[in-house]
C-alpha cells in the first residue's frame, strides 16, 4: 500500500491535490489492479510542520517522503512519484486480481 499525505490548511487547496492524486492513482490502478492507496488529508499545523514549515501553501508526501512543496503538483508529477513509491516497495509486478477490494483508502486528519 502506498502512503499519500496531502498536507494543507485549505479546503479548497487539499481537494485539488486530491483529485490529480485519484486521478494518477487511476492510471497506475488500471496496470496493478491489486495495490492500494492510503490517502490522508493533514490540515492541522504541528502534523503539517512535520514535514515542512511552509504551512500556507499545499504540499505532499509520498510513504514518508516531502514530494512536492509549495505549490499544486501536476498529474504526471504524481504519477511519477507513486510509481517511484511501487518501485521502492519492489511490488511494481502486477498480480492477478483476487475480489471486489477497494483500491482507494481515504481520510482526513
Amino acid at each position: 500500500m502506498i502512503h499519500v499525505e496531502i498536507l494543507g490548511r485549505k479546503r479548497a487547496q487539499r481537494y485539488a491535490i486530491r483529485r490529480t492524486v485519484i486521478a494518477a492513482w487511476e492510471d497506475i490502478r488500471r496496470q496493478f489492479p491489486d495495490r492500494q492507496v492510503d490517502i490522508i488529508e493533514v490540515k492541522s499545523r504541528p502534523e503539517i510542520e512535520i514535514y515542512t514549515q511552509v504551512v500556507i501553501y499545499p504540499s505532499l508526501v509520498v510513504d514518508e517522503a516531502l514530494v512536492c512543496i509549495d505549490r499544486f503538483p501536476r498529474k504526471d508529477e504524481v504519477n511519477h512519484w507513486l510509481r517511484q513509491a511501487l518501485e521502492r516497495s519492489q511490488i511494481l509486478v502486477p498480480e492477478p486480481t483476487g475480489g471486489n477490494n477497494s483500491h482507494l483508502a481515504s481520510n482526513v486528519v
